[in-house]
């Protein structure tokens, strides 16, 4: 399972989801800034149809599914805990 969480420092919303990871230490999670990172934008938005942050990006044998919402993502890393 590969995952990689694209985010901003500005959102509010992704600082929600940045402030759990910290308590999930065996969840491993790839961060990818967007506005740092212009080339992560265009993955967003290539990969999920939109460039909206938070979004978890979820590998898992080579299926991909994008999720979007941080009271979403932070369930579902908490689940993986």
């Amino acid at each position: 399972m590969k995952l990689a969480l694209y985010y901003y420092d500005a959102c509010p919303f992704c600082q929600r989801v940045l402030h759990v990871l910290p308590s999930l230490p065996a969840v491993q999670v790839e961060l990818k800034n967007t506005l740092e990172q212009p080339a992560f934008r265009e993955e967003l938005i290539e990969g999920g149809g939109k460039p909206m942050v938070p979004c978890l990006r979820i590998e898992v044998d080579e299926q991909v599914q994008w999720m979007y919402e941080s009271l979403d993502i932070i369930a579902y890393l908490q689940s993986l805990a």
